[in-house]
């Protein structure tokens, strides 16, 4: 089931657990923030996009009822080792992991078919390129999407008033905003992430939706740690999180 450099992590959530590498390319707390700030119905389907070692569809799979998940990744051997961790959990019949370019979607998706996109994407434009081996700086960088690719993709993917939610950095704001308007995709929810009081926000999570009108409400921020470095009772509180929020 796990090969000689791997691990399997207990996600603390109904014994769900997940196949990483000992050392490299490791989900964070962006990604756990991602998963919980989803609200969904029965039977929706979901399209992951940049899945990696699938986290997102796991967490999302553990607290809802779900319907079909597509987990999109194009580095192989990260799509196989969250193949494997579908099977761990007994989700390989929900979720299926699909090893391909996100901007390929459309050959194994249908358009206008998707309920929900979850996406986690790289931060860092091509031109920042971060120092590290190949399949961390893919997953750093936009060396095969960026902003415009993954709007484009959602907006074909999604039906009409279909959710997409992301995480990114503040400083992509204006590229966020402008890709997804072109693409029939409005933030309707932006929740700013502080890591902790008196300090910048360094990450921001964003609920947009395909056709609705124009019109952002501003939630409550959120802080990641208090002063000794300890996680907020917030963050405690979304980690410690059983169920996703339905959709009115």
């Amino acid at each position: 089931m796990i090969l000689e450099d791997e691990i399997i992590d207990d996600l603390q959530i109904k014994n769900c657990k997940i196949i990483q590498k000992k050392s490299g390319f490791k989900f964070g707390i962006d990604a756990v923030l991602l998963a919980n700030f989803v609200k969904c119905k029965k039977n929706e389907t979901l399209a992951d996009l940049g899945t990696g070692t699938g986290v997102i569809p796991i967490l999302v799979k553990a607290k809802s009822n779900i319907g079909k998940i597509y987990a999109i990744e194009i580095q192989e051997h990260i799509a196989d080792m969250a193949k494997r961790s579908m099977i761990l959990n007994n989700f390989q019949d929900e979720v299926e992991v699909v090893n391909i370019n996100l901007k390929d979607s459309l050959d194994f998706i249908a358009k206008n078919s998707i309920d929900i996109i979850t996406t986690n994407p790289p931060y860092m434009p091509k031109e920042k390129l971060l120092s590290g081996n190949q399949s961390m700086m893919i997953s750093r960088n936009e060396i095969f999407c960026n902003i415009g690719d993954i709007m484009k993709i959602s907006g074909d993917l999604l039906k009409s008033n279909g959710k997409m939610y992301m995480i990114h950095r503040p400083s992509r704001l204006s590229d966020i905003i402008y890709e997804g308007r072109k693409n029939n995709l409005e933030v309707k929810e932006m929740q700013m992430i502080y890591p902790s009081v008196g300090k910048s926000a360094n990450m921001v999570l964003l609920k947009l939706v395909k056709n609705a009108k124009p019109e952002i409400r501003m939630l409550s921020p959120l802080f990641v740690h208090e002063v000794d470095g300890r996680y907020t009772q917030q963050v405690q509180q979304i980690y410690e999180k059983k169920e996703l929020e339905a959709e009115i």
